[in-house]
């Protein structure tokens, strides 16, 4: 099944492409890999989640702004790409949890991410290497905030 098929066979339905907020390419394509800056958690009503995990979040929250990140992220390809089917696997993420110094469950936030691009790019090309960092700032306030690297068509 293509990407795009698998995308509507689970009913997303995926924002517009967020736009750059500085001076960054949201994508840039060298070779056959595209790397992806960081998207931070824009939902389809244009509002950002902020806060920080395990002070105004819990996990459940941080998992549902990371899933929303990676729809956008998801559109950015898109974008660039013409289709999701020029996608080849996922290689490499790095999902960043603005959190407060005693939670440790970034991991289970990054999974709201992490299982999006496995359900769309299936089992095997949907699973990449991954970090899942915590800090104590992000721009703008937002809980996350996550980048990617992807193999794709030349």
């Amino acid at each position: 099944m293509s990407n795009e098929a698998r995308l509507g066979e689970l009913g997303i339905e995926l924002p517009p492409a967020p736009k750059p907020m500085g001076v960054y390419k949201p994508v840039v394509i060298s070779g056959n890999m595209a790397y992806l800056s960081g998207h931070g958690p824009l939902g389809a009503d244009g509002k950002l989640t902020t806060g920080r995990l395990g002070l105004d979040l819990d996990v459940e929250a941080g998992y549902e702004a990371a899933r929303i990140t990676g729809m956008g992220m998801l559109a950015t390809l898109r974008t660039e790409l013409g289709s999701l089917d020029k996608v080849k696997r996922l290689v490499k993420l790095l999902g960043l949890v603005r959190c407060a110094d005693s939670f440790d469950q970034q991991p289970a936030v990054i999974n709201g991410c992490s299982e999006l691009f496995r359900d769309v790019f299936g089992e095997d090309a949907g699973v990449g290497a991954r970090s899942a960092v915590g800090t104590n700032s992000l721009p703008g306030t937002i809980a996350v905030e996550i980048e990617a690297i992807f193999e794709v068509e030349a």
